[in-house]
Parts: structure tokens; C-alpha cells; sequence
């Protein structure tokens, strides 16, 4: 039987500059759902949260941005990207309707633990949302990750590219 001589040689790789190895990099997106916010009393009372973008992805108007955004508007981003786009829409965290009956111990849907585990579901949410490129398209996504408000009688449109 033959001796096989394995090859060991590496492949041939560019150098590795400072500005690549801790640059920026090439195509990101982050999205992040924080600082909760309970506003109002009694059957006015709503929960705010803080949606934080920073990209480098040209299809974006803004590089970084900060907007308040409720439950009820994810439920609308949601609605609208299942109506408008080709895209399967992952689900919602629930709405937690035992949690809304009176006379609980608790506060409930406003309890910190409820909040938390509600803003780690919507930043979830948004996360896969808005990294799917055919959503990244939709005019409904940037205007609720982009503008101050939803404006829910926009017209539905695509996003081109600049």
C-alpha cells in the first residue's frame, strides 16, 4: 500500500488590516425594543416602547433612529405586511387577556415581569421583520421604524432604493 502524504499548505488569504478586522461591518441592521413606558390611568392607561434603529444599509433614509412605538401599532406593522408583502409574517407575542380581568393580585399587563417578556417578544418580532429583504421593501416598515408617527391611512407602496 502506498504512503499518502496529506497536503497541509494553506490557502493563500489577504492580510488582515485593522480597519477590517475592526471596522465596521459591511451590511448591518440592528433593531431594539427598550425603556417601557406605562402612560395614563385606569382604562387610558397604555405601555410605550422605545424602537432604536441603526443600519448602514442603503434602503433606509435614516442611519439611526428613535421612535415610541405601543402594541396596537405592532399589530398594525403586522397587519399591513400580511396584506401588502410576500412575506410570511411570524406571529405577535399574545395579548395576555386574562391578565387584563379585574380584581387579579397583580398589575396585570402591567406588571414588569409581563412588560419584559412583552418587549423581548416584540424586539424578536421586529428583528425577523425587518431583516427579511422583501419587507425591507415595504413602505408601512419604514414608516414605523423610521417616522415619529404611524400614519395608518398611508398609502401602501414599495420602497426604491436610492
Amino acid at each position: 500500500m502506498a504512503d499518502t502524504i496529506a497536503d497541509t499548505r494553506r490557502l493563500f488569504s489577504k492580510p488582515q488590516n485593522l480597519n477590517d478586522a475592526y471596522g465596521p461591518p459591511s451590511n448591518f441592521l440592528e433593531i431594539d425594543v427598550s425603556n417601557p413606558e406605562t402612560i395614563g390611568v385606569g382604562r387610558t392607561r397604555y405601555t410605550t416602547y422605545e424602537v432604536r434603529l441603526k443600519t448602514n444599509l442603503p434602503i433606509f433614509k435614516l442611519k439611526e433612529s428613535s421612535v415610541r412605538r405601543r402594541y396596537s401599532d405592532f399589530e398594525w406593522l403586522r397587519a399591513e405586511l400580511e396584506r401588502e408583502s410576500k412575506v410570511v409574517v411570524p406571529p405577535l407575542p399574545g395579548k395576555a387577556l386574562i391578565r387584563q380581568l379585574p380584581f387579579r393580585g397583580d398589575d396585570g399587563i402591567f406588571d414588569d415581569s409581563f412588560i419584559e417578556e412583552r418587549r423581548q417578544g416584540l424586539e424578536q418580532f421586529l428583528n425577523k421583520v425587518a431583516g427579511h429583504p422583501l419587507a425591507q421593501n415595504e413602505r408601512c416598515l419604514h414608516m414605523f421604524l423610521q417616522d415619529e408617527s404611524v400614519d395608518k391611512s398611508y398609502t401602501p407602496s414599495k420602497i426604491r432604493q436610492a
